[in-house]
């Protein structure tokens, strides 16, 4: 009985938030006027992003629901958007062959007659062990994880009234499916590891019947609600808003949010928001976030790049070996981006019976070894005057799309521009980062001389030049470009981590 009486208080509690929220607001005029906007926005802007995330440098992203059952895209797309692919209306040419081929997988494989929400009761999750996840994403050396609460198709992690009902039919994990609070769980799971927890929400619900009806009542009834509620009850330290693009922040009600977020809620001073508002990315926010890409290059702004370990953030049965990055590659963007000042938001797609594929958790357990040894050279760290240093060559810059384009999404091939480049270009041969007076010097790859130059640096007389993982100091000369480096004599059995080496230079001005 006890337990009931704090349920109900929670909820009657939540549901006080929302309606002072609404008071406060004036029923959103308060901030729908020009002027009081871009104040407000300024207000938003310049509010600190908290540093333990800028520290961090690592998270793990996870994409998980309904559309985990047929996890089906074709490749180089999304499965998660299987509803949308499947019914929603193909205006682009790339949108018409992703319909298509959804459709021809989902009637061979479902019947023409099965529905989407007719997947709810099969994603059991009779697999997931919330332990082991943190555990893994612990061993990862991920300093905090975002999981979808809520994805476009609407469908919610957690007990929330508010899908079901507006949904007219089961419509959460607690009710159909795992009949579990997934959030939750993970939540309690994560809180007893020295990893953050965090939560994406999205925006918009494709096919909410509500939102059909009026964009208004659905963001007055539904949407606001459940973000009151998911930060209030989980307490997340990240909130990863998406699905914004398709209204302008004034109609999401993104401000009135935002003032509640971050000067109300019981996260008001460590939460971290990203740039996901309505029609505001990289302009107004928390920190600017990037997608499949290689990042900005501007550093302006706090700025993080998330994306999957194959072409997909939910589990893609499509995809085979080939369509996965390699450990290699993944060190070598989590090094490229944090060079320039970023984080990396590395995302897993478990299935729909709650296992992390193998796959994955291979990646994030190797990813964690080159942690364990190279991980204050990652951790706490800020860009240096330089983010690399170049070799020879032609100097491809930072988006040569044609020579160095990922054929998804843009940006450059990380391994193009330090161990496999065209012909004739120069290659990063050193990444950067620094820590108090410290430089980190990161190398993609192992110089046949045995050793190697850092240019335009400037050190002191007690300077100290080590490998990580490396016993004893190593051996430097000045010279009038920067300093010589000697690389320690070791066997292949012996070096002390895997794809990128670290060189640490003490006392560096």
């Amino acid at each position: 009985m006890k337990a009931v009486v704090l349920v109900i208080s929670s909820l009657l509690s939540l549901s006080v938030v929302a309606d002072q929220v609404k008071q406060e607001a004036g029923q959103t005029g308060k901030y729908q006027d020009s002027d009081s906007a871009e104040q407000d926005w300024a207000k938003i802007d310049s509010r600190p992003v908290p540093t333990w995330w800028q520290d961090a440098k690592f998270g793990i992203f996870i994409h998980w629901g309904v559309y985990s059952v047929p996890s089906y895209a074709i490749k180089g797309t999304y499965s998660e958007w299987y509803w949308h692919n499947k019914d929603g209306f193909p205006v682009k040419k790339k949108k018409q062959l992703r319909h298509d081929k959804t459709n021809e997988f989902h009637d061979k494989n479902y019947g023409k007659d099965k529905l989407y929400s007719e997947f709810a009761p099969e994603f059991t999750a009779e697999m997931f062990d919330p332990d082991h996840w943190a555990n893994v994403f612990e061993d990862a050396g991920a300093k905090y994880v975002v999981l979808t609460s809520k994805h476009h198709d609407g469908y919610t992690l957690w007990p929330n009234k508010h899908a079901s009902d507006s949904f007219g039919m089961p419509w959460n994990s607690q009710e159909v499916g795992p009949k579990r609070d997934l959030v939750g769980e993970l939540t309690d799971a994560v809180n007893k590891t020295d990893v953050k927890m965090g939560l994406y929400y999205s925006l918009w619900d494709w096919f909410n019947p509500i939102w059909e009806k009026s964009k208004a009542e659905y963001v007055d009834q539904v949407m606001l609600p459940q973000m009151y509620e998911v930060v209030e009850k989980y307490k997340p330290e990240v909130f990863f808003t998406d699905g914004d693009w398709i209204m302008n922040y004034t109609k999401w009600r993104s401000l009135e949010f935002l003032d509640w977020l971050t000067e109300k809620s019981s996260v008001k001073d460590s939460v971290v928001f990203n740039d996901r508002w309505g029609k505001v990315r990289k302009n107004h926010g928390g920190y600017y976030t990037t997608e499949y890409g290689a990042g900005l290059a501007d550093n302006s702004q706090p700025w993080e790049e998330n994306r999957g370990i194959g072409f997909s953030f939910g589990f893609n049965r499509n995809e085979t070996l080939a369509d996965y990055n390699s450990t290699q590659k993944l060190v070598f963007m989590l090094v490229d981006i944090v060079s320039r000042g970023g984080n990396f938001l590395l995302d897993i797609g478990p299935t729909a019976d709650g296992r992390i594929p193998v796959i994955m958790e291979d990646r994030l357990i190797e990813m964690g070894k080159w942690m364990k040894v190279n991980g204050e050279a990652i951790y706490g760290t800020r860009m240096w005057k330089h983010d690399a240093q170049w070799s020879t060559g032609i100097n491809p810059g930072f988006n040569d799309a044609e020579s160095f384009g990922d054929r998804r999404h843009g940006g450059y091939d990380v391994l193009a521009v330090t161990v496999n480049p065209p012909e004739g270009y120069a290659v990063k041969e050193l990444f950067f980062t620094q820590k108090d007076n410290n430089v980190y010097a990161m190398m993609p790859s192992w110089p046949s001389t045995n050793s190697i130059t850092i240019k335009d640096i400037e050190i002191g007389k007690n300077t100290k030049v080590t490998m990580l993982g490396v016993e004893g100091d190593l051996s430097y000369k000045t010279t009038s470009d920067g300093i010589d480096i000697s690389l320690p004599q070791l066997l292949p059995g012996k070096l002390p981590a895997e794809h990128v080496w670290t060189l640490k230079v003490t006392n560096a001005k």
